[in-house]
């Protein structure tokens, strides 16, 4: 394939780029995905191990009118499951059933907080008028994914009666786009009260993503055969449409001027069109834009210094689990996807001006410090719990169970932990004493009953994945987001700076997720058909 020329190369095989790439395919497009680790897929990953099968990356899917619709267009059969979500604080588990349990989850905070119930109220009163919106805003099938020309039905009955709707809600989204903290503040005065609620999610998440969790989790999805289906499916699709396929392959530059990309063993490959669909940042180290017309090259360099300003989100620390205990055990418990915190204190400031004020002063801080904040960061924050085999008993071997424990985490820890060449007795420390926090708490005697245990830290999913400071939702809300992110904008979001060169993924719309990554793939794929 070196040298030859493509229609469209699409850099980048996790969905976003799975996505644009069966959309060319099947367009009729000589095009090229080339990914630079031996899978595609990216943070929709399965893996198995020892039996047990584990997800790299997210844990479910919210279809948020994208996926389920993509699925559809694309004539593809994908055997899901409801994954049901449970949330639970100290000994206090809510298994979420419909919306109604919205109310349990009031009276759950209640119990835990009788001092605020007036601020509780409030709170539900909000959540509920913003469930509402997020109701309306993925009310339908997303349009891109509909054939409007022949679909007139669809026009006149669905989209045309929705379209005044969606508009009023996204004046709405747009006036909560306050970080979740700020908002919480104006109408809770607890501070434990606001941290239990607010560090399920990536600091200074808007407040309309946050506050519309709950239906998040009611429309929480899960492929049989896990989470890594979705992408295995797309590829088969591709190589069905007669798309090409390039694993285990870095793309290292980019002429735009010669149309050509360069790779890791100094092949070229020649393109009518450009896909970037990898980490943003790589975009603009890489390309070359010396030879483009003088006006080019101005856009280019005032957009590649926002970018390169930008900070990726927080990270990752993922516990992987084998354990002989049967499924039943666990699944009397909880759900097979749970967010468990297990103390109401919360965090407060431990994640925020305690990191902060450890890593500006780095060098004067000794390892005791930093164990003695994990504890305390550990014994208070918030977990997620997936359990594949809650969800397909297919993905463990018989009696046994395999879980997934996560937390939201800074990168840049883990980058002077590495620096300073203590990085695998950090990552052991706190495999330890999250078996210990979970054994004494909502798994009673867990570590007496662990077969084997490996991690990944957000040093691990820089190197897989290539995702600036190892984030895996692009962009960090704490500083000003460098790309489009408000909603009405999103088909805007695939432009560069150069004519012929698009992007999509989880850097260039934010907040991001699986379900805008693929949006962005299909608008990336229909621009480049309309040229």
């Amino acid at each position: 394939m070196e040298n030859q020329k493509y229609d469209t190369i699409i850099v980048g095989g996790g969905i976003a780029g799975l996505t644009a790439a069966v959309y060319l395919a099947r367009a009729g497009k000589n095009i090229l995905l080339v990914e630079k680790n031996r899978e595609f897929g990216g943070l929709v990953n399965t893996f198995q191990r020892d039996g047990f099968h584990f997800e790299a990356g997210v844990r479910a899917l919210e279809s948020a009118g994208i996926i389920l619709p993509m699925l559809e267009d694309l004539g593809i059969r994908l055997d899901v499951v409801r994954s049901k979500v449970s949330v639970g604080i100290e000994n206090k588990i809510l298994n979420i059933e419909n919306p109604n349990s919205i109310k349990e989850y009031r009276d759950l905070l209640v119990d835990l907080y009788p001092d605020s119930v007036a601020e509780i109220e409030r709170f539900i009163v909000s959540m509920r008028k913003i469930m509402k919106q997020l109701d309306i805003l993925y009310g339908i099938e997303n349009p891109v994914f509909k054939d409007l020309k022949k679909d007139r039905n669809y026009i006149f009955k669905k989209l045309l009666p929705w379209l005044p709707r969606f508009m009023l809600t996204v004046g709405k989204i747009n006036r909560l786009n306050m970080p979740v903290e700020k908002f919480l503040e104006k109408i809770i005065t607890s501070i434990s009260l606001r941290d239990i609620i607010s560090q399920h999610f990536f600091k200074s998440t808007p407040a309309f993503f946050a506050m519309s969790y709950f239906s998040l989790y009611l429309d929480y999805f899960y492929p049989k055969g896990g989470v890594g289906r979705l992408a295995d499916v797309l590829l088969e699709k591709i190589r069905e449409y007669g798309g090409n396929l390039m694993a285990n392959t870095t793309i290292r530059e980019i002429h735009p001027d010669q149309q050509i990309v360069v790779d890791d063993a100094d092949r070229q490959y020649y393109y009518d069109q450009l896909i970037w669909a990898a980490d943003l940042k790589t975009f603009y180290q890489i390309t070359h834009v010396e030879n483009m017309e003088t006006g080019v090259q101005k856009k280019y360099e005032v957009v590649k210094k926002r970018v390169m300003e930008g900070k990726g989100s927080e990270s990752v620390f993922t516990l992987y689990l084998e354990v002989d205990l049967p499924l039943r055990y666990f699944g009397d418990i909880a759900n097979g996807h749970f967010f468990y915190t297990p103390s109401k204190i919360g965090l407060n400031n431990i994640h925020r001006d305690e990191l902060r004020t450890m890593l500006e002063n780095w060098e004067n801080t000794d390892k005791a410090v930093i164990y003695s904040w994990l504890d305390r960061f550990l014994a208070l924050n918030t977990y997620e719990v997936s359990i594949p085999g809650l969800k397909d008993e297919s993905l463990v071997p018989k009696n046994k169970t395999g879980l997934i424990i996560s937390f939201i985490v800074d990168y840049e820890l883990f980058k002077k932990i590495e620096e300073a060449g203590w990085h695998q007795e950090f990552r052991d420390e706190i495999e330890s004493r999250i078996i210990h926090v979970f054994s004494e708490n909502v798994y009673p005697g867990l570590k007496d009953h662990i077969l084997k245990q490996f991690s990944f830290t957000p040093i691990s999913i820089k190197k897989r994945v290539g995702s600036t400071d190892g984030a895996i939702v692009g962009w960090t809300f704490e500083r000003p987001v460098p790309v489009i992110n408000k909603i009405q904008h999103s088909g805007k979001s695939v432009y560069t700076p150069i004519p012929n060169i698009f992007q999509a993924g989880q850097w260039v719309y934010s907040p991001a997720g699986v379900p805008m990554s693929i949006l962005t793939g299909k608008i990336a794929a229909d621009k480049v058909c309309k040229l």
